[in-house]
């Protein structure tokens, strides 16, 4: 990890004063670590990039010591890491997220604001950028995982997508299972691994679900072969699986991701729990109350 760290701040125009990551030791690095957590991103079994997580105050974790490798950018690993770790701050207990870019680098600030981090404030050498978290929801059992989905359900309007990733055999077919229940939706909500994709018209007037799975499928070319454009619009579009794959779908959209093996397992009380987060993307989800969806026993 800090040969990470060093090879992508060096690599990077010199600043006055220079960035304390230059100092970075084993040793302060495994404090920083006890203190809070971090990401460390593998490609081919090579270290790849870092992010440290790390206890502010308030409810707000702090991201430092941002680096991918000079050899290995441009390869997606940034944004890969900055999703898990604001899933790790989540999962830790954090409301919002907050990180700082220096002035001498305005494409790092607007990769921050790409991501949904926006200016908070201005501080020397730089601002500040912060995002609210994910909502973490424990989902104790499949009952659970089904009446999440069905809450859910009553949050979605013609033309939502859905991207659900996760753990595999974490629950994700058991949620939309809840949300095609919500909707009312007709047939036998079952993974399209094979098929790839199903449709099921709501019997109570409701938006037609669209389930698509997307295990097989590679690249967004192949999910464009689906040609699912046209229906998208009218229906609620469940994705399994589709993260890297179908962003391109809608600028709008929710990320469900479902946890059996989550990165701060002492949340977990038995093997069937489970921890369910919930991001969402665009203008349609700003200002949504996503803690309805925590519920209760008796909705």
């Amino acid at each position: 990890m800090v040969e990470v760290i060093h090879s992508a701040f060096r690599a990077r125009s010199p600043v006055d004063p220079p960035s304390a990551a230059i100092a970075e030791t084993e040793a302060t690095l495994a404090a920083n670590l006890r203190r809070g957590a971090g990401v460390l991103a593998h490609v081919a079994g090579r270290p790849a990039g870092v992010i440290l997580v790390l206890p502010g105050t308030d409810g707000v974790a702090t991201f430092t010591r941002v680096s991918v490798h000079p050899d290995l950018q441009r390869h997606g690993i940034a944004s890969a890491m900055v999703t898990a770790a604001e899933e790790l701050a989540a999962i830790r207990g954090y409301q919002r997220a907050e990180v700082f870019t220096r002035a001498e680098f305005p494409e790092f600030l607007a990769f921050w604001q790409h991501r949904g981090f926006v200016v908070d404030r201005a501080v020397p050498h730089g601002a500040i950028l912060i995002k609210a978290l994910p909502l973490v929801i424990k989902v104790p059992t499949s009952a659970d995982m089904v009446r999440l989905g069905e809450r859910l359900a009553r949050l979605l309007q013609p033309g939502d997508v859905i991207i659900a990733g996760g753990d595999l055999g974490a629950g994700k077919t058991t949620l939309t299972q809840g949300i095609g229940r919500g909707l009312g939706s007709e047939g036998p909500i079952i993974s399209p691994t094979f098929v790839l994709s199903r449709i099921h018209p709501s019997a109570i007037g409701r938006p037609t679900l669209m389930h698509v799975d997307a295990y097989r499928l590679s690249t967004s070319y192949e999910l464009d072969d689906l040609d699912l454009d046209a229906a998208v619009a009218d229906s609620i579009t469940v994705v399994e699986w589709g993260s890297g794959i179908a962003e391109g779908l809608s600028e709008d959209r929710l990320e469900i991701d479902v946890w059996t093996s989550p990165a701060d397992v002492s949340t977990v009380v038995d093997d069937s729990e489970r921890l369910v987060t919930v991001r969402g993307v665009g203008n349609r989800w700003c200002g949504v109350d996503f803690g309805v969806l925590r519920g209760d026993d008796h909705d």
